[in-house]
């Protein structure tokens, strides 16, 4: 999957959390349904910024984390710390119960990334890729 696939890939994974999310009140379905999709935004956005930095940057990088810094350092995401706490309750989700985020702060996560990233954006015009 190219870049721009996975982008399209993340802003259809990102609209189907928001449907879960109005499910969420309450309900331990919908509450699941969330977290899962949580995880998979988190999955597809480092994936989906580390092609960009590849195609449009030249920089590689393997794994979430890295793939975060790099993208603010570059400028593809405006607050650094905001994907890395995503990324560490993607992470906890994995390993401990207690630290599942809830639906209030995957909501409130999911849109400040959504005001914050140009995860979505085509490419630069001077790209040649």
């Amino acid at each position: 999957m190219n870049a721009n696939e996975r982008a399209a890939e993340f802003q259809r994974t990102a609209d189907r959390l928001g449907e879960a999310l109005a499910l969420c009140a309450g309900d331990p379905l919908g509450i699941d349904a969330s977290i899962q999709r949580f995880e998979f935004c988190v999955e597809l956005a480092w994936k989906t910024l580390r092609g960009i930095l590849l195609r449009d940057h030249g920089i590689e990088v393997a794994s979430p984390k890295p793939a975060l810094q790099e993208a603010f350092r570059v400028g593809l995401i405006d607050d650094e710390t905001l994907w890395l706490s995503m990324l560490r309750d993607r992470i906890r989700r994995g390993s401990t119960v207690c630290c599942v985020p809830t639906c209030r702060r995957i909501r409130r996560l999911m849109q400040s990334a959504e005001r914050q990233t140009r995860i979505a954006s085509p490419p630069p015009k001077n790209c040649t890729t």
